[in-house]
């Protein structure tokens, strides 16, 4: 598709639009402003990066933008891995970072109305303070809400609360052409037609962009415990999980990380959180299971029932992480397995791919195999309740050329293979552009070709984040 360039006179008016002290062109766009955190996906230099302050200014300037046919691509806080913000076709960022306000929150109906570029690490302190908590915890704390709905992330409560969608009620969107949008209503369900607002959530900023959102909290937990069952084989560890769903103990979070992952995190760290080893046996992987609970005798129970499904399914031991400094330290080294896997090799890419719960041994097994077969290291951890893997890629032996010549054949199998085990390509990073070809194969052409009239109807023009999903 093409577009128009920046001209002065354009850039002239988006000073006016946003102030100019908001815009950047040329020499003052800095490096940061061209890639997200997974630079492997390349870099692009926009024609002028703008910080937008409230909803007027976002609709003025993508009528601007709409009439000359310029490129807009949106931007939070630039913590995306697959190039979600990178602006392929160079034109104008627009970013809601400073759109970072806490409006009002509702007491009553237990939600909280913000604007988009909030921090989840922001908004998640803000709620505890007043008792209440926002459940969706993706890793990057330093993410902005925005982001978060726009590409529907995850998180380790996933397996008991959901996914950001499920805690959306309402936004207001600006479209392509300026016109604002105000979808969905502060209420807990609806019936009431196609839901443009389910559309809007995990469209990566391709349909339109967020002003403000509603978002639903819940009561804060009155307490919680986190336990870690150590087993001889990541085969045997996965084989309990199903076993922990069944048994009515509504964990928080499940969570997996084999040896590999764990001795990589403790070299980096210099401190041993997991264990390597028990009663004289190598622990070959590790399940870390939160559960909360109303009292003490609540959860003392969810333990002993672990407990007894840790020693049927051949667990090592249950350890109990009973103390606040040992959990703090625990969930610091779960957080920190990126960092560490990144710190080891500035060439690597992901596989954010989602199995059902069953089929995660088996699809670890393969990828590895296939790994060494490439000679490439793989890295592995991930949401065991939810099936959602993060695989890394990575090499300290070859170049950037043939690292990527290798790892894209890698990838080509390891996304095939998980089509055929019942898999999608993302659980929660979304597709950007570094994931495209694989979400074509992964949904079929007929339902490619419905996301992309989709987006043909949202923004004809197509001056949308382009190069992004589906087009």
């Amino acid at each position: 598709m093409d577009y128009n360039k920046l001209t002065p006179e354009m850039l002239s008016e988006l000073s006016r639009i946003a102030g100019a002290e908001n815009v950047l062109s040329g020499q003052s766009i800095g490096a940061d402003m061209c890639h997200d955190e997974r630079p492997l996906y390349g870099t692009a230099v926009p024609e002028a990066v703008v910080y937008v302050q409230d909803e007027e200014q976002v609709s003025e300037l993508l009528r601007l933008c709409s009439a000359a046919r310029l490129p807009v691509t949106v931007r939070g806080a630039g913590t995306g891995l697959v190039g979600g913000c990178v602006p392929l076709m160079g034109g104008v960022v627009l970013s809601t970072e400073r759109m970072n306000r806490i409006l009002s929150y509702d007491m009553k109906n237990l939600t909280v109305t913000i604007e988009p570029g909030v921090l989840l690490r922001d908004l998640a302190a803000d709620a505890l303070s007043r008792g209440l908590m926002y459940p969706p915890d993706p890793g990057e704390k330093t993410a902005t809400l925005g982001g978060n709905v726009a590409t529907n992330a995850g998180g380790m409560r996933a397996v008991k609360y959901g996914v950001t969608r499920d805690y959306v009620l309402a936004m207001t969107v600006v479209l392509p052409d300026g016109r604002i949008l105000r979808l969905g209503k502060s209420v807990c369900k609806t019936s009431s037609g196609y839901s443009l607002l389910q559309l809007m959530i995990g469209s990566e900023g391709t349909l339109g962009i967020i002003t403000e959102l509603s978002l639903k909290l819940v009561a804060k937990p009155e307490m919680d415990v986190s336990l870690i069952l150590p087993y001889e084989s990541l085969e045997t560890g996965i084989a309990a999980v199903p076993k922990i769903k069944r048994a009515c103990l509504e964990p928080q979070s499940i969570e997996f990380m084999d040896s590999d992952i764990v001795d990589l995190s403790s070299a980096f760290s210099g401190k041993r959180i997991f264990p390597a080893e028990l009663k004289g046996r190598r622990v070959g992987a590790c399940i870390l299971v939160t559960f909360t609970g109303a009292s003490e005798d609540e959860l003392y129970s969810k333990m002993e029932k672990l407990d007894s499904i840790g020693l049927e399914s051949g667990a090592m031991d249950t350890l109990v992480v009973d103390t606040p400094n040992l959990k703090k330290e625990v969930w610091a080294a779960r957080s920190a397995f990126l960092t560490a896997v990144e710190a080891q090799s500035s060439l690597l890419d992901e596989m954010d791919v989602v199995v059902p719960v069953d089929k995660i041994a088996e699809f670890l097994v393969y990828v590895r195999e296939e790994g060494e077969k490439f000679g490439l290291v793989i890295r592995a951890f991930g949401h065991a309740g939810d099936g959602n893997l993060h695989i890394y890629s990575t090499s300290e032996e070859y170049g950037r050329e043939e690292f990527l010549r290798r790892n894209e054949q890698l990838m080509d199998r390891c996304y095939e293979k998980c089509r055929e085990i019942g898999g999608q390509v993302s659980g929660e990073h979304a597709i950007g552009h570094a994931k495209k070809r694989y979400l074509r194969e992964s949904v079929g052409e007929t339902a490619y070709e419905l996301m992309d009239a989709i987006k043909q109807v949202f923004d004809p023009k197509g001056i949308l984040n382009p190069g992004k999903v589906c087009r």
